[in-house]
């Protein structure tokens, strides 16, 4: 691209320009003129082509040019720009380059000129360079430019799907470091297998998670799935929880480095499985939730239930995560839940929200009752049974609203203070209806002008307060 280092402006002038030019005759200066540029054309003071200089070839819809005035030549948009640069040779100011555009039948030409005056201010000379091979460029530039963009897309589209089906997956699978044996990844089911919080894996040596016996074994098959990928899975077991696994190994290279991917499937040996009994059965089919926690609260097993409940896919998917983000609102009522249980024992019948999975905003209205087992890290259970459908059974009436301000601060804790709010302005609302229509003997057409209502309005909200079938006043 042309740019003002192309001009004259702020170079060093030859030091022997009279002695090297004053002999400079007229074949050699047009050469020079047709050398500065591409299209070279001579002017006279008003604009008027009187020669030019180009390739044929190059530029065929410029030919009959000389005898037109140069403004004529380009599109509209580019006339102010040739008034400028003539204006600014005849006031003998240095030029910069300008771009103007020529049409022509294969679209405008794009051409970057600039302007000197000679013979005395006589005539004017403009060199021009064809800007079309730039564009050409810049063109090929954009192009190559959307291609990387659309592979990265295509990557981070493959990446996704990737992890997608790497957290998805029910088989326990860890990426780890081939030198360091150190775990680079680990998705929600291995997790689950060792028993950890989502992401505690990351960073950890896999050789710690298994018991001392089986260390050698696993560094032995981790050699030789570096050479080879037709190993035959071996038994190994965990060190906690103590079961029984078979491990399947196969290595790959990425950036330079080489991992191992690693599965462990439980073989259903081992000190960790419970056997199937009656009660498994009957808390797996009842039909409220059953959630059992660890002392961070954080879930390590659930029924049917609670997995419906939630819109999760599987137990597996819940395994792990903690109580809050499904439960009441983060931070407060599992707090409070857990404080009933250290002074009471056990909490019962606490009213609270149910989440479903992805959101935060309101729940379902749950009751709740929790207990700890006992120990220094003793395990909670929980009894979640949903009181929402039942709410909306009730028929309405005089109770669906607080009565008083002694059970308006009874919701504190039950709902949020937006809510808490909205239901005392619903209060006050019905408690000045009420005296209004017992101010006027249930005449509904005064009791609406003295609390500045429409007869409509007022209807409308004695059937939303449920205070009776209520039919239009007559006129």
């Amino acid at each position: 691209m042309l740019t003002r280092k192309h001009g004259i402006e702020g170079k060093n002038p030859f030091g022997n320009a009279a002695e090297l030019f004053d002999t400079l005759d007229a074949d050699a200066a047009m050469k020079v003129a047709m050398v500065a540029g591409d299209v070279t054309l001579v002017l006279d003071d008003t604009g008027t082509i009187l020669d030019a200089a180009y390739d044929p070839s190059e530029f065929p819809d410029f030919e009959n040019w000389v005898g037109t005035n140069w403004i004529e030549t380009v599109t509209s948009e580019s006339r102010t720009k040739i008034m400028e640069m003539l204006a600014a040779a005849r006031r003998g100011e240095v030029q910069h380059w300008r771009q103007v555009n020529h049409p022509s039948r294969d679209g405008d030409v794009p051409i970057r000129y600039a302007v000197l005056s000679v013979n005395g201010g006589e005539h004017r000379i403009a060199f021009g360079r064809d800007l079309r091979d730039s564009g050409r460029l810049q063109a090929r530039l954009l192009q190559v430019q959307q291609s990387l963009e659309r592979d990265y897309m295509r990557m981070r589209q493959l990446e996704a799907r990737y992890r997608m089906l790497f957290e998805q997956s029910a088989e326990p699978v860890f990426v780890v470091e081939a030198q360091t044996l150190r775990i680079r990844e680990a998705n929600a089911a291995a997790h689950s297998l060792i028993g950890a919080r989502a992401g505690a894996l990351q960073g950890k040596k896999l050789l710690t998670l298994l018991d001392k016996n089986s260390r050698d074994p696993m560094q032995t098959i981790v050699g030789a799935a570096l050479t080879s990928n037709t190993l035959s899975p071996i038994s190994v077991r965990l060190l906690k929880p103590a079961r029984a696994v078979s491990a399947s190994i196969a290595g790959f290279t990425q950036d330079r480095g080489q991992f191992l991917l690693v599965r462990l499937v439980p073989t259903g040996e081992g000190e960790g499985e419970q056997p199937s009994s009656p009660v498994l059965n009957l808390l797996e089919d009842m039909p409220d939730a059953f959630v059992i926690a660890d002392a961070q609260m954080e879930l390590v097993n659930a029924n049917h239930a609670f997995v419906e409940m939630v819109q999760a896919a599987s137990v597996d998917q819940v395994r792990g995560r903690h109580l809050s983000d499904w439960i009441g609102r983060p931070g407060i009522d599992l707090e409070l839940i857990e404080g009933q249980i250290a002074q009471h024992g056990a909490a019962r019948n606490v009213s609270t929200v149910l989440r479903s999975a992805g959101h935060t905003a309101e729940g379902e209205p749950v009751e709740l009752s929790a207990v700890q087992s006992s120990g220094e890290d003793g395990l909670f259970a929980f009894v979640i049974r949903p009181i929402g459908r039942r709410l909306r059974d009730l028929p309405p009436g005089s109770e669906d609203l607080p009565r008083s301000v002694e059970q308006l601060t009874d919701l504190v804790g039950r709902m949020s203070l937006k809510d808490i709010v909205r239901e005392s302005t619903d209060l006050i609302e019905r408690l000045c209806i009420e005296a209004a229509l017992s101010y006027t003997s249930d005449n509904r057409a005064s009791a609406a002008e003295i609390l500045g209502l429409s007869r409509q309005s007022l209807y409308s909200k004695l059937h939303r307060y449920g205070l009776g079938n209520l039919p239009v006043d007559p006129d």
